[in-house]
């Protein structure tokens, strides 16, 4: 079986999925302005500029929220840029693996930091960037991993993201104002603590002349367990030895335990064990769960009793979310609600099969205030195809 995905169902445990339509991503606007508020004291206690990153969580209705704890947005690309500069304001630090020349022009406008992904790059567009007292960077790969899953990994052998740390050398690093280093999914302090021994000594001949670090995401900085005050030392550390600027820039920290997708039995037919079809796909709607692969925590779920192999509506055979247990037998339009999926789930959605996308809802879990957000229609399948 594949690993559970954790989840802290919090005040979902009160929320009558009734409320809503089906499917739908509920976000309790409490919870993520209670993991911002967490952001926003490492920033303050350790001097670091925290960034949310948009490919992560982009829900923009909570831009005005996300923009008044952190200082900015990081972005995958134009259209990322586009939004962290228009809906949030503060800084954009902007890195791609792979720039196109008729973007630059927009992307060097929107941006305040654009990290190339190689020399090449660099070589390509730096005097674009610089030309326009922009910042300059660099990803680097440190070569050494500590990714649990090889294709979550970016310092995983062959990894085609960031510069080797071996190809650095002095034409390259003068050339660049900082350096950019993400190699962290889903992780603790002290994955990154060792990233950083590993990689201190080789980029020691330059770094007086660098101006900022970025540490990139994948730091579980909201997690009960994770190690705040050692990520506070670790950063105050960097930048009194160094004298530079430090960034981090979480994304699933954001949003981390702040939604549910909720769901509805379509169908209960029986095969060598007993099937749920529903109207969450995992191919459409949670890809991750196929992708990584993981099994997502779902509300209220017991560890023994009636279990069902949950699928979606999709023709993919593949589109197997897992088998779970309830106390009862289920029954056709019952509801249900996996844990933990505002982050990425939201983002990586698709209308695969015509299968429709889950509506949008805020809700705040202190006054039970719940809106609409967006609910999508036939037209927002069609627009994409024509």
């Amino acid at each position: 079986m594949m690993e559970t995905q954790a989840g802290d169902a919090g005040a979902f445990r009160q929320f009558d999925l009734s409320r809503v339509p089906s499917p739908c991503f509920v976000v309790d606007e409490v919870a993520v302005e209670r993991n911002l508020a967490v952001l926003a004291q490492v920033g303050a206690a350790s001097g670091a500029h925290v960034l949310a990153a948009l490919k992560a969580f982009s829900m923009f209705e909570l831009a005005p929220l996300v923009g008044r704890y952190l200082g900015g947005t990081c972005a995958s690309g134009l259209f990322e840029a586009r939004l962290g500069r228009t809906a949030y304001g503060g800084e954009v630090a902007t890195f791609s693996a792979g720039y196109k020349a008729s973007e630059m022009a927009e992307i060097v406008r929107l941006s305040d930091h654009v990290i190339f992904n190689s020399p090449s790059q660099l070589a390509r567009f730096g005097d674009e960037v610089r030309a326009a007292r922009k910042s300059v960077g660099l990803r680097i790969n440190p070569g050494h991993s500590e990714g649990e899953v090889a294709k979550y990994d970016p310092c995983a052998p062959c990894s085609r993201l960031g510069t080797p740390v071996d190809q650095l050398n002095d034409a390259v690093m003068a050339q660049v104002d900082g350096l950019h280093m993400h190699t962290l999914c889903e992780q603790g302090f002290a994955p990154l603590q060792r990233t950083w021994d590993a990689v201190a000594p080789q980029l020691a001949p330059w770094m007086k002349g660098l101006k900022w670090l970025n540490f990139g995401g994948g730091h579980h900085i909201t997690r009960a367990d994770y190690d705040r005050e050692g990520l506070i030392a670790f950063l105050r550390a960097v930048r009194a030895a160094f004298g530079v600027e430090v960034y981090l820039e979480p994304g699933e920290a954001v949003a981390l335990d702040a939604g549910i997708l909720v769901g509805e039995v379509l169908d209960l037919p029986h095969n060598g064990v007993d099937l749920a079809i529903t109207d969450i796909s995992a191919t459409c709607h949670m890809p991750d769960v196929i992708e990584a692969p993981y099994r997502p925590a779902m509300l209220g779920e017991v560890s023994d009793g009636h279990r069902y192999r949950l699928g979606g509506p999709s023709c993919l055979a593949g589109d197997v979310i897992g088998d779970y247990h309830w106390s009862q037998p289920l029954q056709i339009g019952q509801r249900f609600a996996f844990l933990d999926q505002a982050h990425y789930s939201m983002v990586k959605t698709n209308t695969f099969n015509g299968v429709p996308l889950p509506s949008i809802v805020l809700w705040n879990s202190k006054t039970d205030a719940l809106r609409i957000i967006r609910e999508f229609g036939y037209d927002d399948f069609k627009d994409r195809l024509s």
